[in-house]
């Protein structure tokens, strides 16, 4: 498993531990009769004494993983490391009392053990509430990596999710209009080539201009006329400014898939379906023609769609429905050169 630990600034530490061994001296300058040497010493001891317990802490401060992150704090390891300060406070008790003679040696060593042991616990508290903040971070970014790892898969899917029926019914189609002589047959596969060859260039892009999704758009309407004829028909009132916007890649052909999907088309009841412009939004909108016999639906269609543009914009699209419309606004993206 993959494990990361953290670390203090070694100038830090040392800085630190000689402000420390300052701090505890300041109350000898308050003496009446002040020793400088006494003084120098028991900053000595005290800042030697932090400089160890730091780094005593920091190699016995387990290295972060998602595994352990949420054991948090360790009664054992606090009790270990005060055990070893006590010893180590000691033994530099020990040194003082061979550089000072003069002292007496239990009231000294008392006090230096409670000094010792108030260190210990401020620097490991310290240090634990740094060490659980590092594993918060480290887990933030671990979410956020996931996160955006799933949301990249997702999209790759999405992106790359043309309906394998309407090739079916295209070769079917083509089949049929070969069989009969049909003379729109060289044209029909030419418009079958050229809508495949948008979805081999465009698959792998995450916008594209509007006026290349509406060449997508007409081919696939091209090879729809050849299947259903004057069964459907598609009405375009772009403006001329949202020609050069952005897009995902087969948004407009889904739709109209999707128009297919659930309403009748016939010579009978053509199926009427409306592209148009309408402020900041990309309107298609279609009579509603509900089927005696709908087709099962996962509702991955719009779905797809919603979260084309959540992932790339943060921003969804409209769905407004009514017995006789169904209507989806999609955001106009306008092109942000920072972006």
């Amino acid at each position: 498993m993959n494990t990361k630990s953290f670390m203090i600034s070694h100038k830090v530490i040392w800085l630190s531990s000689i402000c420390l061994g300052i701090l505890t001296s300041v109350p000898k300058f308050a003496e009446h009769h002040f020793n400088p040497y006494e003084a120098l010493v028991n900053a000595v001891i005290t800042a030697l004494f932090a400089i160890f317990i730091w780094y005593y802490n920091l190699a016995t401060m387990p290295a972060y993983s998602s595994r352990d992150v949420a054991q948090g704090f360790s009664p054992l390891r606090l009790i270990k490391s005060l055990g070893v300060g006590m010893v180590v406070m000691f033994l530099l008790a020990c040194a003082q009392q061979y550089l000072l003679s003069h002292l007496h040696f239990g009231s000294m060593m008392l006090m230096i053990e409670i000094r010792g042991i108030l260190v210990n616990l401020t620097f490991y508290m310290f240090l634990h509430m740094v060490q659980q903040s590092y594993q918060n971070q480290q887990v933030g970014i671990e979410l956020e990596r996931i996160k955006m790892d799933n949301l990249s898969a997702q999209y790759e899917l999405l992106r790359q999710q043309v309906n394998p029926h309407f090739l079916f019914n295209s070769l079917h189609t083509l089949k049929y209009m070969v069989e009969t002589g049909d003379q729109h047959a060289g044209d029909f596969i030419l418009k079958l080539s050229d809508f495949y060859r948008f979805t081999l260039e465009n698959r792998k892009l995450d916008l594209i201009r509007l006026s290349e999704e509406l060449e997508i758009l007409q081919a696939y309407m091209f090879l729809l006329k050849a299947r259903f004829e004057e069964g459907i028909d598609l009405t375009l009132n772009i403006e001329d400014a949202h020609r050069g916007s952005l897009v995902p890649p087969f948004t407009l052909q889904l739709l109209v898939e999707n128009c297919i999907k659930h309403n009748v088309v016939s010579l009978d009841k053509p199926l009427q379906i409306r592209l148009y412009s309408e402020g900041n939004w990309l309107v298609v909108e279609n009579g509603v023609q509900r089927k005696r016999s709908p087709e099962s639906s996962t509702g991955m269609g719009l779905e797809n769609i919603n979260q084309r543009y959540l992932h790339l914009l943060d921003q969804k699209i409209e769905i407004q429905a009514t017995d006789t419309i169904f209507r989806i606004k999609l955001p106009v993206v306008h092109e942000n050169p920072h972006r």
